[in-house]
């Protein structure tokens, strides 16, 4: 497996020559400067490029190219964005850059309530509180009809909740969740928050679903062109909020749209924290089913709550089965190396701990500190050469 590390680019707190000395050899990256809509320059793509390569790294993923949302709702000039995307795929196809991460979540991406969840070891952690969600959403926010998506129980436990916090720490909580994390496509204020989730929870499940596969159906021709895998990331969490509709969170979510447009460009990203966040997500079998079509991997582990709370726990002690994941993507290279196929399944640690003197340091990225990737890819590596070790 093709060992990577997510990197935002010159103005990240961890610099290349750190991704070389934590023994990576690729990159996941984006053209964060470029907004989102417009067309990514060939020549900004090959300066990126150049830029990784100058430093012994290959760039094999660009997590992402993210979407408009006037493509998700299919409203105002989306067929001008649509073919910006295209002018995008062709871009990075041209440049040797041939995995496309991307995400259709409505409104807000992935999301957490606590960014210093604190552990019994003092290190810090991301954490999704549905408590603290629902006390936002209901009694912060106050959307409309909000009530209604929780039972009596939660709600009794989010107002008690949102009575003992401070005006700081409810600040600070609609700071984490609508202000934007890392990779996002931006952040809200309040009003404009209201607006856009209602905008999609008129549209529903079943038109974002149509949503996503005229998008599909529309760029799949292109990548195929242009040499560029397209893999989707699921839902994070991979359940409704605030309403919205939700479509990328489950086997049969990926299963239909895989039938919608059938072609091995059109893929998916499995990243073991958002489908895990699900008990009845079942991982490795969702390798095996949808295996050649997976082209990027995030594994991350989490810790799973009856009520949908869940935090980022260490990689290897989770909910998840980390070795048996690995294992079935081992299967998969295997079986991809068997029929002739020469693309490996770059993987990157997602997430990480915030350790030791990244602990209050300005600039960290949440989730993306150093320490806490680089020992979550020492643990990975390990479980990777123990299986290859068996199998040889």
């Amino acid at each position: 497996m093709q060992q990577t590390w997510r990197w935002f680019g010159p103005k990240d707190s961890v610099s290349l020559e750190n991704i070389v000395q934590a023994g990576a050899t690729g990159v996941v990256t984006s053209l964060h400067d470029i907004p989102t809509g417009d067309a990514w320059p060939a020549e900004a793509v090959v300066e990126r490029k150049n830029a990784i390569e100058a430093h012994g790294l290959s760039w094999d993923v660009v997590e992402s190219i993210p979407l408009h949302n006037d493509i998700k709702t299919r409203s105002g000039n989306y067929e001008q964005l649509i073919e910006n995307y295209k002018t995008s795929i062709r871009s990075v196809g041209a440049a040797g850059v041939n995995v496309v991460c991307y995400n259709f979540m409505p409104v807000v991406d992935w999301t957490r309530t606590n960014l210093a969840y604190e552990l019994e070891n003092a290190s810090q952690a991301l954490r999704f509180e549905m408590t603290d969600f629902a006390a936002y959403d209901v009694y912060v926010l106050e959307r409309e009809n909000a009530a209604a998506d929780y039972d009596s129980e939660l709600l009794a436990r989010a107002k008690a909740r949102l009575d003992s916090m401070s005006a700081q720490e409810k600040a600070l909580l609609e700071e984490n969740i609508i202000a934007g994390l890392p990779g996002g496509e931006g952040s809200y204020d309040r009003d404009s928050i209201r607006t856009a989730i209602a905008e999609f929870i008129a549209l529903g499940n079943d038109g974002m679903r149509a949503n996503l596969f005229a998008f599909l159906q529309a760029i799949i021709p292109v990548a195929e062109e242009a040499g560029v895998r397209m893999c989707i990331h699921p839902d994070d969490p991979p359940f409704s909020l605030f309403g919205l509709p939700r479509v990328v969170s489950t086997a049969d979510d990926a299963r239909a749209l895989m039938a919608a447009v059938p072609s091995v460009n059109n893929g998916l990203t499995m990243c073991a924290g958002s489908f895990g966040a699900r008990a009845d997500n079942d991982l490795i079998g969702m390798v095996r089913e949808f295996g050649p079509q997976i082209h990027f991997v995030h594994l991350r582990n989490i810790k799973r709550e009856d009520d949908g709370s869940f935090y980022e726990s260490e990689h290897l002690d989770g909910d998840n089965d980390m070795v048996g994941l690995i294992s079935a993507l081992l299967d998969e290279e295997q079986r991809r190396l068997e029929a002739g196929r020469t693309d490996t399944i770059p993987m990157r640690p997602d997430h990480g701990h915030l350790l030791g003197d990244e602990i209050g340091k300005e600039g960290v990225n949440p989730g993306y500190s150093f320490g806490g990737r680089l020992k979550g890819l020492a643990e990975l590596r390990g479980v990777i050469h123990t299986l290859e070790h068996l199998r040889s």
